[in-house]
């Protein structure tokens, strides 16, 4: 498969996973967290799928499309794990769905990055709260595996419910 068609499908999950993880959500009060701001295309998606719901930003630095930046009482700037813990006396509990997509191109690496921060963003969470990862957080004791919507294949994108 090209890298072309690779990202093509990855992108098709990114998104079928955000709108069934909106899905389950829509009903439920509280805030969204969106971990890794990128180009911005995911953080816009939420922000028209989740329309008049607060949207809360973490990124190292901002490169996003001046249209995708978030105002600045709802971006968390700087290292992950020097805003998690102003994040969690901010908003913990709040949080009814996270989308962590905080791979650094290495797997090995993103993995643990994503293990070490999912403790924290667990305390952001509301119980029941959902998870989209581009990392397993499988065995994480704070989450729960939900079934992928159909079409998505596994391994290529995680979902997770906050118990």
């Amino acid at each position: 498969m090209s890298r072309l068609d690779s990202m093509i499908r990855r992108l098709e999950a990114q998104r079928t996973t955000l709108n069934d993880a909106v899905a389950r959500v829509r009903d439920r009060d509280g805030v969204a967290l969106e971990f890794g701001l990128g180009n911005g295309r995911t953080y816009d998606h939420l922000r028209e799928a989740m329309a008049g719901r607060d949207i809360y930003v973490f990124d190292r630095q901002i490169a996003a499309h001046p249209d995708c930046i978030p105002p600045d009482d709802r971006l968390y700037l700087g290292d992950l794990f020097e805003t998690l813990p102003r994040a969690v006396a901010d908003l913990a509990g709040r949080a009814v769905l996270a989308h962590m997509d905080i791979g650094t191109g290495d797997k090995a690496e993103s993995v643990a990055l994503s293990r070490r921060a999912a403790p924290l963003v667990a305390q952001l969470l509301a119980p029941g709260g959902v998870v989209v990862s581009d990392q397993p957080l499988d065995g994480m004791a704070d989450f729960s595996p939900l079934p992928l919507p159909k079409g998505v294949k596994p391994g290529r994108i995680y979902l997770y419910e906050r118990i």
